[in-house]
């Protein structure tokens, strides 16, 4: 190596080093900084049925995005009485991202929802679906989903058995019922653990069957008529004691995910549940063949179920700037992203909310759900405009009355007293 070349190579060498020693430009640290920067967002998830699938795709979206870390806590089924969600506010750590049933709710969590009136899938939400998380004028809820609840049968059971015309008036239910008994299946799968399947479900369709649901919800509040007189609420007594006389042993230590799975395995032949539960039956009996039937409670015939917005997700305001901007992001993921979408129709097998989500492969719960929302033979779900503490303690009185704790005239005096106390304390 000659004097010169070595010369130039020590120079460039030390031209290299030097360099290397320069602080960065403010751009480059910019950079650096925002891929060092990660935002942890806490998500509640409401749904226990979609939990396996509710985790993969955060974990899709956190590849997308790898400075966001997201927290997923899932509740439901057996206990989804928001106890765990009023602890953590109380503690002032509550989740980011989380779910409110509209209407009352709106307005008791409302120092604790964001205003989501600018964000982008306001127009595409379908007519009146925002209306529960609609107050002055402020959207505060972006809707989960559309659902239908009825009694879901297996349409293999009921073959077997010889029956081909499906049952619309009680007295053709429990005819079933025996039919189903005579063959030696059980005819109902009855999980009554939890109380919001009889506190809000059932009971409603009560309410669903008045003239005018929305009056008769007024004229309660005002004192002008009453639960133990109405004759809707003694029909609906009789069909609990339908789902008893027909449904397996010991329905109140029967819990929600064993009442599917004594559906799903074919050891019962109705269900008391809606389109969600789809997931669970095709994680054991993929392609089961099942359908809805309308609930009936007296003799005139059935032909509506029960169709509303199940839930919506809220972002909460007291979480930082940074938190919820990251929120809101997730949140349009889910509903613009061709994978957002896909995992809510394909793996959630939800009823798109809004109008520009294509849905093929729901299954058949969905389908027939949305045939009865098109041809409009829907009845209203009225439990989220009920008093707060009256859903819970209509539960609890029911459940006492399967227990033989109550009899018929003390159940609907404790449905009476029960909404005449909350409706006094929601006033004040």
């Amino acid at each position: 190596m000659t004097k010169w070349t070595f010369t130039w190579l020590i120079a460039g060498l030390l031209i290299v080093a030097l360099s290397a020693c320069q602080p960065k430009s403010e751009e480059d640290s910019s950079e650096r900084k925002t891929a060092d920067e990660r935002i942890t967002l806490t998500i509640r998830n409401p749904k226990v049925e979609i939990s396996t699938q509710f985790e993969e795709m955060v974990m899709a979206y956190e590849r997308e995005h790898p400075n966001i870390d997201i927290q997923v806590h899932t509740v439901g089924g057996a206990a989804d009485d928001l106890a765990d969600l009023k602890a953590q506010i109380a503690a002032d750590n509550g989740p980011d991202i989380f779910t409110n049933t509209g209407y009352d709710n709106v307005k008791i969590w409302s120092d604790y929802l964001e205003d989501l009136s600018d964000q982008p899938w306001i127009p595409h939400a379908y007519k009146d679906t925002l209306k529960p998380v609609t107050m002055d004028g402020k959207v505060y809820g972006m809707p989960l989903n559309i659902e239908g609840y009825g009694f879901i049968y297996n349409k293999d059971l009921f073959h077997k058995a010889g029956i081909h015309t499906l049952p619309r008036t009680l007295s053709e239910l429990q005819a079933t019922a025996q039919t189903l008994e005579e063959s030696g299946i059980t005819p109902f799968a009855t999980g009554y653990y939890e109380e919001w399947k009889l506190g809000d479900h059932l009971l409603n369709i009560a309410f669903a069957q008045q003239d005018d649901p929305e009056a008769f919800i007024d004229q309660l509040n005002k004192g002008t008529t009453k639960i133990t007189n109405n004759q809707k609420f003694l029909d609906i007594i009789s069909l609990l004691d339908t789902t008893i006389k027909y449904g397996n042993h010991n329905p109140l230590t029967t819990d929600y995910n064993t009442e599917v799975d004594l559906f799903a395995s074919g050891k019962a032949a109705m269900i008391q549940q809606g389109n969600w539960i789809q997931p669970m039956i095709d994680q054991q009996s993929p392609n089961m063949n099942i359908g809805f039937l309308p609930i009936p409670i007296n003799e005139e015939p059935a032909d509506a179920i029960a169709v509303n917005v199940s839930n919506y997700w809220v972002v909460n305001k007291q979480s930082s700037a940074e938190k919820k901007k990251a929120a809101k992001n997730f949140l349009n993921w889910m509903v613009f992203s061709e994978q957002g979408k896909s995992f809510m129709t394909e793996q959630f097998k939800f009823i798109p909310a809004f109008d520009h989500i294509e849905a093929h492969h729901l299954g058949p719960l969905a389908k027939e759900i949305m045939n009865y929302y098109q041809t409009g033979k829907t009845l209203r779900a009225n439990w989220f405009a009920f008093p707060n503490s009256a859903r819970e303690e209509f539960g609890l009185a029911m459940q006492l009355y399967v227990g033989k704790q109550l009899n018929r005239d003390q159940l609907l005096q404790e449905f009476q007293k029960s909404w005449e106390k909350a409706a006094a304390s929601s006033s004040h």
